[in-house]
């Protein structure tokens, strides 16, 4: 046995952690079939010498008989402010057997007392415009250490974004922080080891700043300063000599501020960079700032100042341009093949005061001209002035685009190839699942998820990254969040967004439509299907990660909001309805209805997980009478839905609001509305994601693979079918017939109807949650074969290690192969006509070692395994 990925927090490594009880996990790998930890030790010590030694100064766990390898909580001293831990941890497998020690690893503490700050918020002492954007702020402090330094850790937080920089070079690698919450709420704050940078003598360190999410353009009409003006800087440089003495360097009165060529930066509008203004060796101790002006100290921010849970935005992957067009005489198309997130770094030499403009937009007029009507008011233009010093290379900082093809002009010449590289930028989830079958289109789809996820998980799980808007609207995210914890490791970036929402909620317990709420200053109801995302993506996010933390830390303001729904009338409450169906609406009472038993029904749920057996009754007798007044209310006598639009009834299926004989009525029902839209979908944002399981739970499978392998307008491959690298954010933002959609609301990356990639892994590929295993403890695997496909495979990168599905029918032969990670346990269905027929490692697969059957149901035979590889052999 191997123990391997040790993560604290879910992150590796993490440096400024608030969490005073961090939880430690690991994964254990084995190649023996049934092995797994019985019994695991954990030691962490406050130096790796003394971890080097096998002593555990802060905790020594002893042996503890758990086969748990996620989320154990640190259980030892106390821990304070600044304090490393490095620890390492070993196991007993099944027989008793102890492993040799992992790897060590380690976490920090950041400052957890507010006394621990002695900083102050400082902005730049020239006035900037309230109305517009304005020249960045370049702040800055020269300093002098009089001994050797053998620790240096900086501490920074920003109102605004921040870039800093040590003796000239750059702080870290992240962008867009410190992040985007409430902050009138909540700001977060980074920790980095800048050791390295520090050094006896003179230094100095600076940071620029961005209007951002604070005071930059945010939601629509031009709005500014959402929370505030001006940007303002937050650092506490924190110095170990090596002699043991401290030294603090932090923002005050004593630093000086400037301009630079930074003259315009803004997350909507893009950035305008004259480099004939930059500032060599700004950050270094000899630059000459004795023009520069004092800075302006403003007062200490109520908000609670918090450790950065999440993965940061970085640079994630780099994009060449296919094809360069000269659209006009002096105006260049360049095309990136893949509509993404994030810039472009343009490389040029020319005459000093030369202006370069870049232009994006996600998709061509018919003329070949950039289509930017859809990006509203946002401008999304970067322009670079040349300084005239030979080659030059430009990347903005604090903006970002959506696009696949960008214009430029201006430019000197004729560029080339090298000349424009798209930067792909996203919040650092790792990508954990794969999918891919015998069918190209559902590749396509597969692929183009993905990247809808990347280009909308940056800081928050936005609807859209291109025009004036880019929120972190609820539904979209309830509705995505199941498909995105297959495709990546969201389970920090989802940690961190649901403070942002919990922040969001208000005091009579309604939550909001977007989180962080710029839009109803925590009054307004998000309304049905959107709010809902307070109950559903923590349920989710547990029910992934086998997080119980997840779901006690937001338990008291799920309640409140269930309490918030027992007082409206749900004929009056807002809601959105199911967004862009097509021509197909369902009452918003009935949604409203459905979702309020469907949150309910969660939370009789997590109540029973978190053991609050009272409130478990109380919620599965609550959802009776739900169900008992949807009926009532909707259900006709006969088994018709009220209205009869796709969504209703898939709702009703889905949420299990109708007896076993109505869901078998309302199946057939589902079906020929479905026929009357010429078998094909017509739901929306709410409808989508549930469309094909419902199909699936009334015995329609074959309806469910033809919609999902429709290439005719509506469906999921018709934007495929026409060039699409991404989820649209409407079935119809263009059609061959039509054009381009109403301009006003047409996103070309947009995830909800991405959705569907659930479906894909679950039903196609056939890995599954137990939900009465959380964290794929116990592992339900039934792939589905339909629709013509021969093979399908997908893998899953889970916090128990790497599960793996994949399939192949040959000659009637159902081939299958399987990966169960060391200590899970899956219960697998095998097409086949008996259990005897059925083989493993080719002879019978009751025979089999770890396998046993346990019995037949729906033309499958149903065995539970242990953990290993295993190759199956059924029939079809």
């Amino acid at each position: 046995m191997n123990i391997g990925k040790l993560r604290c927090e879910y992150l590796k490594n993490p440096v400024g952690v608030d969490v005073v009880k961090p939880r430690l996990g690991w994964i254990v790998g084995s190649d023996v079939r049934g092995q797994g930890q019985s019994s695991c030790q954990i030691l962490v010590a406050s130096s790796s010498e003394l971890l080097s030694q096998d002593k555990g100064d802060l905790w020594d766990s002893g042996k503890m008989e758990t086969d748990q390898s996620s989320h154990v909580e640190y259980s030892g001293k106390n821990l304070k402010s600044r304090d490393v831990c490095f620890w390492k941890v070993k196991i007993w497998d099944k027989d008793g057997k102890e492993s040799a020690w992992s790897e060590t690893a380690s976490w920090e503490m950041g400052l957890l007392k507010p006394a621990d700050w002695k900083a102050k918020w400082i902005a730049s002492g020239i006035k900037a415009a309230v109305d517009k954007s304005s020249p960045a702020p370049y702040l800055r402090k020269k300093f002098k250490l009089k001994k050797s330094v053998k620790k240096a850790r900086l501490y920074v937080s920003a109102l605004g974004l921040y870039e800093m920089e040590i003796n000239g070079r750059r702080v870290g690698t992240d962008l867009f922080t410190p992040g985007w919450t409430d902050y009138n709420l909540r700001v977060q704050y980074q920790t980095y080891d800048v050791t390295p940078l520090i050094w006896e003598g003179d230094n100095a360190i600076g940071g620029i700043l961005g209007d951002g999410w604070f005071c930059g353009f945010l939601v629509w009409e031009n709005n500014r300063n959402t929370y505030g003006h001006p940007p303002r800087l937050f650092s506490q440089l924190e110095i170990e000599y090596s002699d043991g003495g401290r030294e603090l360097i932090v923002s005050d009165d004593s630093w000086k501020s400037s301009t630079g060529p930074i003259l315009e930066s803004d997350i909507y509008n893009g950035e305008i960079y004259d480099a004939r203004l930059e500032m060599k060796g700004w950050s270094c101790p000899e630059f000459d700032d004795s023009q520069w002006k004092s800075v302006e100290v403003h007062p200490a921010t109520s908000a609670t100042l918090n450790a950065s849970p999440s993965p940061r935005v970085h640079k994630i992957q780099e994009l060449k341009s296919s094809l360069q067009t000269e659209q006009t005489p002096g105006t260049f198309i360049f095309d990136f093949g893949q509509n993404l997130v994030g810039w472009t770094r343009l490389k040029v030499q020319g005459d000093k005061g030369t202006t370069v403009k870049l232009r994006f937009a996600e998709i061509l007029n018919p003329d070949g001209t950039l289509y930017t009507t859809n990006l509203r008011s946002a401008r999304c233009t970067d322009e670079y002035i040349l300084k005239g010093e030979g080659v030059e290379t430009y990347e903005p900082r604090f903006t970002f685009h959506g696009f696949r093809y960008a214009e430029i002009t201006g430019f000197p010449g004729k560029p080339s190839a090298e000349t424009l590289t798209a930067v792909v930028l996203h919040s650092d989830t790792p990508p954990t699942g794969s999918f891919s079958c015998s069918n190209p289109m559902l590749n396509q789809l597969q692929h183009n998820i993905q990247w809808g996820q990347k280009g909308n998980f940056l800081e928050v799980p936005t609807d859209c990254p291109q025009r004036n808007e880019r929120l972190g609207w609820t539904g979209d995210a309830q509705a995505f969040v199941r498909t995105a914890c297959f495709n990546m490791d969201v389970s920090a970036f989802f940690t961190k967004w649901l403070t942002d929402l919990a922040d969001s909620q208000s005091p009579n317990g309604a939550f909001p439509m977007v989180a962080p709420d710029v839009l109803g200053k925590r009054e307004g109801d998000g309304g049905a299907g959107w709010a809902d995302a307070a109950i559903i993506c923590p349920w989710t996010i547990y029910l992934c990660y086998g997080d119980k933390r997840i779901l006690a830390t937001h338990y008291k303001k799920m309640t409140s909001y269930l309490d918030y729904l027992s007082t409206v009338d749900l004929k009056k409450r807002h809601c959105f309805g199911d967004w862009l169906n097509i021509n197909d609406n369902t009452p918003k009472e009935l949604i409203g209805t459905a979702f309020h038993a469907y949150c309910v029904k969660i939370m009789a749920n997590v109540a029973d997980v978190l053991e609050k057996k009272g409130d478990a009754k109380r919620y599965c007798s609550l959802f009776g009478k739900i169900k008992k007044a949807f009926n009532h209310e909707f259900v006709t006598p006969s088994g018709r839905i009220v209205n009869g639009s796709q969504t209703s009834y898939v709702l009703a299926i889905h949420f299990d609001l109708l007896s076993e004989e109505r869901t078998k009525v309302a199946g057939e029902n589902l079906v020929q509305r479905i026929g009357e839209c010429n078998n094909h979908l017509s739901t929306g944002f709410l409808g989508t994601p549930y469309l094909l399981f419902a199909l699936l739970k009334t015995g329609h499978a074959d309806l469910a693979y033809k919609l999902l392998l429709n290439d005719d307008f509506p469906s999921w491959g018709y934007p495929i079918k026409h060039g699409a690298t991404t989820m649209w954010e409407r079935w119809d933002g263009w059609r061959h017939d039509k054009g381009f959609q109403d301009p006003g609301m047409n996103s070309f990356n947009h995830y909800a109807y991405g959705a569907v990639g659930e479906w894909l892994y679950q039903t196609v590929a056939g890995i599954d949650i137990d939900i009465s295993s959380a964290g794929y403890k116990n592992i339900i695997m039934r792939p589905l074969p339909g629709g013509g496909l021969t093979q399908a495979e997908a893998s899953l990168e889970s916090v128990r290690g790497k599960i793996s599905s994949s399939w192949k029918i040959e000659n009637g032969k159902f081939i299958w192969g399987i990966a169960v990670p060391a200590g899970s346990t899956a219960t697998i269905h095998v097409p086949a006509k008996d259990s005897a027929s059925v083989l493993e490692g080719g002879k019978p697969a009751s025979n089999s070692s770890g396998v046993e059957f346990l019995k037949m149901e729906n033309d499958r035979a149903v065995f539970k395994i242990v953990s290993g590889k295993y190759q199956f052999q059924g029939s079809v």
